[in-house]
């Protein structure tokens, strides 16, 4: 897919990440064809899978700061209250463990740990943010292309949380409007997505724009600082390293 459409000529001005999986019912681990658990497979790998592969289309681009923008979460940064919610329990990658043996059967954590498919998503979305700033740092200063990620609410009601139990899809909904307060509609969340996307405003590379966890109307967007899990250099790239090997592409120079 990505080899036919460098090959069409077709330009490339911004590239979003958003596709994730979010399975919290899980008793044992769901495999990619490739054997890597399945939340970490999607959220992660193919996020960075697909940014590496279009990045020299993207730099191509005749717009002025074309952007890579992928959407990061409050439950994956531990700089915030919503990260440090221990709900299976926050996001830590440990010391990698799990991607430094092979990331396959019976390994389904990436701090090697027993198998928690919420905590699985939340790794992944921290995974993201880290990936991000990594690439700000390898190819912002030589190619002007902007990297960012962002969190622009909490939209409850997605698809997102199709396999989360009914009632569950009743309730979370309403906590978030009536209790926390940071419930954002889709269309408000598409509109703050468009904006990271598209507006001058947001030209700053290697930045986490927010709203705010509890959403008040007419707030403008700022740059969350995130937690030194997310921002440790030395184990994001050696995340970016190993996830090369997971993807096949660590015989590309970064």
């Amino acid at each position: 897919m990505c080899a036919a459409f460098a090959a069409s000529g077709l330009p490339l001005d911004a590239l979003v990440c958003n596709a994730a999986v979010y399975l919290p019912r899980l008793k044992e681990p769901q495999r990619s064809p490739e054997g890597f658990e399945i939340s970490v497979a999607t959220n992660h790998f193919g996020h960075f899978l697909l940014s590496r592969l279009l990045l020299p289309v993207l730099q191509q681009s005749t717009r002025p700061a074309p952007r890579l923008i992928t959407l990061g979460t409050v439950t994956a940064n531990s700089a915030e209250f919503g990260g440090k919610v221990p709900i299976p329990a926050p996001a830590d990658l440990g010391d990698l463990q799990g991607l430094k043996a092979g990331f396959k059967a019976p390994v389904a954590m990436i701090d090697g740990k027993p198998f928690k498919p919420g905590k699985a998503y939340k790794d992944s979305k921290l995974c993201n943010m880290m990936m991000s700033r990594e690439f700000h740092s390898r190819y912002h200063a030589d190619t002007g292309v902007v990297f960012n990620t962002l969190y622009p609410g909490c939209v409850a009601d997605t698809a997102l949380f199709r396999d989360t139990p009914q009632l569950f899809r009743t309730i979370f909904p309403w906590f978030q409007k009536n209790i926390t307060k940071g419930y954002v509609t889709q269309t408000l969340a598409g509109e703050r997505v468009a904006q990271v996307v598209a507006d001058a405003g947001f030209e700053l590379s290697g930045q986490h724009w927010s709203w705010g966890n509890r959403q008040v109307v007419g707030r403008a967007a700022f740059a969350q600082p995130l937690s030194t899990k997310a921002t440790n250099l030395a184990r994001s790239a050696e995340l970016w390293m190993l996830t090369e090997k997971m993807v096949g592409l660590d015989s590309l120079k970064a």
